[in-house]
């Protein structure tokens, strides 16, 4: 038997499941998220495998990991990042990491050089690339002691030419192991969103390699021979590998696979999943069985950026929220995360918070209830408010006002009642608490395209083959095997405020893992 192990970290706990070839569930495990996030992995891993479960026989291992998302939030642990743009003359005005928060720069040492390059919109240099400058700044970071650079130029997603040709350079003169990241391989058109991205990609870069190291280091221990994939945020895998070349992609990759896992075990492909942690509580759009990508630029840490990333809302509201009573009752934001098995009302703890509610409301059942003293009044007040919190960020999430099924997944969905407003029906599918973990062991593969095509002399045919080509691509280098690729999305912009008949190409492609 081949088994699949998917394994999920959270903010308050860290999930595991182990999957046959079918699919079937054969073992689950939910365990406290620890500080050091590994530890925490090592105890779910241990639970999981408690259940007659041969660690010869897990094949896959896909991880999801908050390990890049917290480093940014936290500003630890980033790598100092040399920063390269080619855009001189024509960017001197707006410099790399402008309205950056400050103690973000300082963390990654704020070293950047803008240097002669880039392109106009259909490929055409907008000045030549001066190497001698590209030298000059590689040999100035060099002597920062930088650990990873990132490099960016203008229109580099209709002509790489640039950014290569300076990586090439960068390469020559940096010790051979420094990552080098590339704008037109994170973020779309937009130079200063897609420069930030590159940016904070290049910064965690070495979060990444910890991560995924120490990841290995505990499937050896357990003596697991397995292939490594990591989650990404568009609910697809990656393989390890790719990873750490792109660990920015998992940011969001969490809420990413509690969708994919909620539509698997619902069997419902459209939707809104509404997933309860125990901090805060995560609702997004499944399209097509897949999370609905955002229409806006989001924000990480405090910077914009404009690569892909999951449509979601992230409320102040989990398992662990404490409840307070002043002139009214207010749920949330604060919360005991990973502590709730020691400070709620049900656990002997000394605090009132939205589990204790559910508790005492007998909607769950869950420690000592006879700890729990409240009045039922107020116990029904906290109720409406978690409810009200709810019903209000599923409308914000809906494009129209007709009625969708609601799917409740993580261990937190505990509070909500089987009615919502707005919902035509509630689904809380069985193993609803591991969701996201099993979203992780079921995912796919998938690549991505998104690039601006000059039609001057070509056929729009042709155009949109190759973009579905370069998408099918990605997905390969990714992870996925070649005959199983399929693209699942192809949208095209015409660009009618750019001369040329431009037209903006988006594809998306997914496939089985290469076995």
């Amino acid at each position: 038997m081949i088994y699949r192990l998917g394994i999920d970290v959270g903010g308050t706990n860290t999930d595991a499941v182990v999957l046959d070839n079918k699919n079937n569930l054969i073992s689950k495990a939910k365990v406290p998220t620890t500080e050091d996030v590994t530890t925490g992995i090592l105890r779910a891993l241990v639970d999981v495998l408690s259940s007659n479960v041969n660690p010869s026989e897990i094949k896959y291992a896909m991880l999801g990991t908050t390990h890049c998302t917290n480093a940014i939030v936290e500003r630890k642990n980033l790598a100092r990042v040399g920063i390269i743009r080619a855009g001189r003359p024509a960017t001197l005005s707006v410099k790399p990491l402008i309205s950056w928060p400050e103690d973000l720069i300082q963390a990654i040492g704020g070293n950047t050089h803008i240097v002669s390059g880039g392109h106009e919109f259909d490929g055409r240099e907008l000045s030549p690339l001066d190497e001698s400058e590209v030298r000059r700044a590689a040999e100035d970071l060099n002597g920062k002691g930088v650990e990873s650079v990132a490099v960016s130029s203008v229109f580099s997603p209709v002509n790489d030419n640039h950014e290569i040709r300076i990586a090439k350079i960068v390469k020559d003169m940096f010790e051979e192991a420094t990552p080098i990241s590339l704008s037109h391989k994170i973020g779309s058109i937009g130079l200063l969103e897609r420069e930030n991205a590159t940016i904070l990609n290049a910064a965690v870069v070495k979060v990444a390699e910890r991560a995924i190291s120490s990841f290995e280091r505990v499937l050896r221990e357990k003596k697991i021979d397995a292939h490594l994939y990591i989650t990404q945020n568009d609910g697809t895998l990656m393989s390890a590998e790719y990873a750490l070349r792109y660990p920015i992609l998992t940011i969001a990759s969490g809420p990413a696979n509690s969708l994919r896992g909620g539509a698997f075990l619902s069997k419902l492909k459209n939707g809104i999943v509404v997933d309860v942690g125990g901090t805060t509580t995560d609702i997004s759009a499944l399209l097509s069985g897949f999370p609905r990508e955002s229409a806006v630029n989001e924000e990480i840490g405090g910077v914009r950026t404009n690569f892909r990333m999951p449509d979601l809302i992230s409320i102040g509201l989990g398992g662990g929220s404490l409840v307070e009573v002043g002139e009214g009752i207010e749920v949330g934001p604060q919360s005991v995360g990973y502590k709730l098995t020691e400070e709620a009302l049900i656990f002997g703890g000394k605090t009132l918070t939205a589990t204790d509610v559910a508790v005492f409301l007998k909607r769950a059942k869950l420690g000592d209830p006879s700890r729990v003293k409240l009045d039922k009044k107020l116990a029904e007040r906290a109720d409406e408010r978690i409810e009200e919190m709810i019903e209000e960020a599923i409308d914000k999430m809906k494009t129209s006002g007709e009625l969708v099924p609601v799917i409740l997944v993580g261990g937190g969905s505990i509070l909500l009642p089987d009615r919502l407003k707005g919902a035509s029906e509630i689904i809380r599918p069985l193993h609803f608490e591991v969701a996201n973990a099993i979203g992780a062991a079921i995912a796919q593969v998938s690549g991505e395209v998104d690039r601006i095509f000059s039609m001057a002399g070509r056929k729009r045919g042709e155009i949109l083959n190759e973009g579905k080509r370069m998408a099918i691509e990605e997905a390969v280098n990714a992870g996925a095997d070649r005959v199983s690729v399929e693209v699942v999305d192809v949208e095209e912009i015409p660009l009618a405020y750019l001369p040329g008949n431009a037209v903006r190409i988006r594809a998306k492609a997914a496939g089985y893992l290469r076995l």
